[in-house]
């Protein structure tokens, strides 16, 4: 996640220009990818393929053998290969899909190469508690709510698990859980709402979680019941930046200053400072004096680069990805040799489980904060923003020390249900596509893949469709170098697919489709299995996609019929890796037919059409 602003200009001049903040999205747009035409035979990409229940004959090639007994796994239905091929009729409801396995009820082995994650932003998915709902003094705004803090929290994720053991996921992605800016800054190129950190990435205290998603406990328990599903917990980290400064942050922790005088403006307390009707709410930054010399008790220069008294500036990001400023973010020095001491503000806050180290360089330090919630918690992963922008170097070094966290947490806890051994990582490298690239050097299992999302809507109208897509994504990821990478349909980031397919129900069920059978691991961004419908933006076209999941809507037939759907294709992924993980085989085009297979693991997916 990359936050966008509109800088806003000051007499401080590159001081205050460094610190006008924005809208919490990335400030790259991602293009929409090409749809890919498929091979002689197929479909063109924009044409909607009527789904068929008339009973087919399907190839199995050497998939299935001779006599050997099969099972549909959407309808339960069985049938025998004779003269290599079985004819079987798809269920009511399935899109005229027919999904092929043994019927021996024969399960794989998970892999993360075919992994199953749901990424859930906390605080828009599930609210447990509504006693946690407000803390640090923030309010709510009285309007849209758009970058408010909602209520979702670590009680209502746990209350979920077993929504997602039955829609097959077997990993969590959830946004980072530690403490947040206490503050807001003026949202949107306009500055239009009140921008918290309700979505994790502008963290003030990166060793205890944030009181409005919930407690130690409540994380601990979050991850034990994950785990007793067989559910892995990945944990969203981020190691480029802090989050901004904040009137209410200035006040509560004593850093920065105002202008002389400029007291007499705010109420008793700051953060409920509000604009006149000529202003707007970046408008506050007019009251501080980024020269001052008491930033010294906010991170500190040593810590980072902010073009503020005496930090360093930040050079262009576009210039030095690594050293530059994401979106006037604080950018931390993760590069450097020098050991540092603890920021002042975190020596004075007492809730903070922050400590000095002895000769400790930034990179130490963050490094040995993110670990230890896999040390004390048992977390299975990390999901990395911004990777491009901090050195491979730290990458490497996180990826050992999480690894070692988790073998440490295994070994105190020789009974706790613990699905994973290896820790896995995943980077957000925008625009990264199938390939393979540095970063699998650099630490990292996987990485973000930027290319599906627009893919998908041609799969989602005409499953055919896919087939150039699937067989290029396996060929490459089983190539002489195997690698993996996790495809998207929806992100907080880019777009909801329900908006892609323009509000279509039924494009928004096949689309289930297009992602869970794509290779590699693939990430269900939370609401794409019940079309979640685009919240309230602003003049940030990407609030919008961070809306409160929609849990009523599961009472609708429309909706339960689409979310049936995904179901059903999720458990089939989940109980065969291959899916996900084997290779790809094209065996007929009519009926679109093609077989996953992975060590022992194998199916058969097959599509018919009017």
């Amino acid at each position: 996640m990359k936050p966008c602003v509109t800088p806003l200009s000051f007499s401080t001049g590159m001081a205050a220009a460094l610190l006008i903040t924005g809208c919490a999205t990335d400030n790259s747009q991602r293009p929409h990818a090409a749809a890919v035409a498929g091979p002689p035979g197929t479909v063109p990409t924009d044409m909607f393929c009527e789904a068929s229940t008339n009973e087919i004959s399907i190839p199995v090639g050497n998939t299935f053998a001779e006599g050997e007994q099969v099972r549909d796994f959407y309808s339960g239905r069985m049938a025998r290969v004779q003269d290599g091929q079985v004819t079987l009729k798809p269920a009511d409801g399935a899109e005229g899909l027919v999904l092929l396995e043994p019927a021996d009820d024969s399960i794989g082995q998970f892999k993360w190469a075919g992994a199953t994650v749901y990424f859930a932003v906390t605080d828009r998915f599930a609210n447990g508690r509504t006693d946690n709902d407000v803390n640090y003094g923030r309010e709510r705004d009285g309007k849209d709510e758009i970058g408010t803090f909602h209520g979702g929290d670590f009680a209502g994720l746990t209350q979920k698990l077993d929504y997602l053991s039955q829609l097959g996921v077997n990993a969590v992605w959830i946004t980072p859980p530690f403490e947040q800016i206490h503050g807001w800054v003026g949202g949107g190129d306009r500055g239009d709402f009140r921008h918290y950190g309700y979505h994790g990435y502008y963290a003030l205290d990166f060793t205890v979680p944030d009181a409005n998603f919930g407690t130690r406990e409540e994380f601990r328990t979050l991850v034990e019941e994950a785990h007793k599903r067989d559910i892995r917990v990945v944990m969203d980290v981020v190691m480029n930046h802090p989050g901004y400064s904040t009137l209410q942050d200035m006040q509560t922790f004593g850093f920065g200053s105002l202008y002389d005088g400029f007291e007499k403006h705010l109420p008793d307390q700051w953060g409920q400072w509000q604009p006149e009707s000529w202003e707007n709410n970046h408008a506050y930054h007019a009251f501080i004096d980024y020269d001052h010399s008491d930033w010294r008790h906010w991170w500190g220069k040593d810590w980072v680069r902010a073009g503020i008294a005496d930090y360093d500036t930040p050079p262009n990001a576009s210039i030095d990805a690594q050293r530059g400023s994401l979106a006037f973010l604080p950018d931390f020095k993760t590069e450097s040799e020098q050991a540092v001491d603890l920021p002042l503000f975190l020596q004075n806050k007492t809730s903070s489980r922050a400590e000095a180290m002895a000769d400790a360089t930034v990179r130490d330090y963050l490094v040995t904060w993110l670990t230890t919630w896999v040390r004390d918690f048992g977390v299975d992963g990390f999901r990395v923003d911004t990777a491009k922008h901090v050195e491979p170097e730290a990458w490497n070094k996180l990826k050992q020390q999480a690894q070692q966290a988790l073998k440490d947490y295994r070994a105190a806890n020789p009974d706790a249900a613990l699905p994973a051994e290896e820790f896995w990582m995943v980077a957000e490298v925008f625009p990264h596509s199938v390939r393979r690239s540095g970063y699998f050097d650099a630490g990292f299992d996987a990485v973000i893949n930027f290319d599906l999302q627009e893919e998908a809507n041609a799969g989602a109208k005409c499953l055919p469709a896919m087939e150039s897509v699937y067989q290029d994504y396996a060929s490459r990821m089983h190539g002489e170098t195997p690698f993996n990478v996790m495809s998207y349909i929806s992100s907080h980031d880019t777009n909801l697919f329900s908006r892609i397919a323009g509000g279509d129900p039924v494009l928004q069920k096949r689309a289930a489709a297009a992602l869970l059978l794509t290779p590699g691991a693939v990430q269900i961004f939370y609401g794409d299995e019940t079309g979640r419908p685009f919240g309230a933006t602003g003049s940030d076209p990407h609030q919008g996609t961070r809306s409160d999941m929609n849990w009523a809507d599961l009472e609708q037939p429309e909706t339960a019929n689409i979310l049936g759907h995904w179901q059903a294709l999720g458990q089939f992924r989940d109980r065969h890796p291959a899916v996900g993980a084997g290779t790809h085989k094209l065996i007929s085009q009519q009926p679109y037919t093609f077989s996953r297979t992975h060590g022992d693991d194998r199916i058969i997916v097959a599509f018919a059409r009017k």
